[in-house]
């Protein structure tokens, strides 16, 4: 196979000439938003785990008695194997945070925007993408065989213009977008969203892996929006809620159509008992103290006023540098400093916008945030 390993070794050589080849580095997580590399403690600031719930000890006992009582795995797709009795609690726990009649659980994020879009929208139909939208959408918008139209990113201007033109010609439409969005932190305006699909008969979908548990009490983005329709929100369970997998809370009839027709449900196996276990106890936290939802944005926007940014709206505040050798200097800098905050490189973001992605969790202590904010701080007058 010397052609295929020489294919590999030139596209390397061309992602490294640029600075884009990207390196795994073991990692170890310790409680709080501590982590150890290469022998040394960081602060981590690069982290999508908001309100610190993977290494809660409910967390963990859930996690740890369910692989006891049910084992490890879950052996084959929910539809073969038979379906486990927590995912249904589970699911019933996912409607009610999101004020949905159901939910649908499956084994990722990933996997669900790539099952959940080709099951409703088909090569008649058409596909309104924000531009900045997350990958995984754009990857089940692929799947899906419908005309795919990018919109200018949280533009209701340009999306209503589009839906002028392209949706007399398609069977069905949809709108799909992140609730928060994942590299910069901002928020789509759902409401407009939400009003501009109902003019045109557009189903409007919203990915909230980034807002659930850490907007409006937990409820995330969509509950920023009272009364705006959003038939189709999607989430993680491996972000704020400390475990893994991903979820569809709709109507019924959209949840019975998924668990009958979604490819990445029918074909995959079914999430873990041990991380259905774990989700279930942060919910159970997140309802009892609604006042951990509302830190890490506290701690983004200490940074942001300390910095002089624009307030933060999310947990997530992009320190944007340009050049993906800009951004991976100021990474190694703050590393030296005991801050982990990694490089955000293209085609993760767009040419010419390589930055710092810093993420904020409930454990961050204010001390810590105000330190990393000076030494940005630094770094930025040093390149200017």
């Amino acid at each position: 196979m010397q052609s295929l390993d020489a294919f590999a070794g030139e596209k390397l050589a061309a992602l490294e000439a640029k600075s884009l080849r990207r390196w795994l580095k073991p990692t170890r997580r310790h409680d709080g938003a501590v982590v150890e590399r290469d022998g040394r403690r960081l602060i981590s600031f690069s982290c999508n785990d908001y309100l610190g719930l993977s290494h809660h000890p409910e967390v963990r006992a859930s996690a740890a008695e369910a692989a006891l009582n049910y084992g490890a795995g879950a052996a084959a797709s929910r539809l073969v194997t038979g379906d486990h009795p927590l995912l249904g609690d589970l699911e019933k726990r996912l409607a009610r945070l999101k004020g949905t009649e159901a939910a649908c659980v499956f084994g990722s994020g990933y996997l669900a925007n790539t099952g959940v879009i080709p099951t409703l929208v088909g090569s008649e139909d058409v596909i309104f993408v924000d531009a900045l939208a997350h990958a995984c959408i754009w990857a089940g918008a692929q799947l899906s065989g419908a005309k795919i139209v990018k919109f200018a990113h949280n533009d209701v201007g340009d999306l209503a213009r589009l839906l002028e033109a392209e949706r007399p010609l398609a069977r069905h439409a949809l709108v799909a977008t992140d609730g928060v969005f994942s590299m910069d932190g901002d928020i789509a305006p759902l409401d407009q969203l939400s009003a501009l699909c109902a003019r045109h008969d557009a189903w409007l979908m919203s990915d909230d892996a980034h807002g659930v548990g850490v907007l409006a009490e937990g409820r995330g983005s969509a509950a920023l929006f009272p009364g705006a329709e959003i038939p189709l929100q999607m989430g993680t369970l491996s972000k704020a809620l400390g475990s893994y997998g991903g979820y569809l809370c709709g109507s019924q009839a959209v949840v019975d159509l998924l668990k009958t027709r979604a490819r990445t449900l029918v074909y995959a196996t079914g999430l873990p008992p041990a991380s259905t276990a774990a989700a279930l106890a942060s919910l159970d936290i997140i309802e009892r103290q609604p006042e951990r939802t509302a830190l890490p944005l506290a701690k983004a926007r200490l940074f942001t006023r300390r910095l002089g940014l624009p307030e933060a709206e999310s947990p997530i505040v992009p320190v944007v540098l340009g050049s993906a050798d800009a951004a991976l200097s100021a990474s190694e800098a703050l590393e030296n400093q005991g801050f982990l905050v990694v490089a955000i490189r293209p085609p993760t973001v767009p040419d010419g916008t390589a930055r710092l992605r810093v993420a904020f969790n409930a454990l961050h202590e204010d001390v810590d945030v105000m330190r990393l904010a000076d030494a940005v701080a630094a770094l930025r007058g040093a390149s200017a």
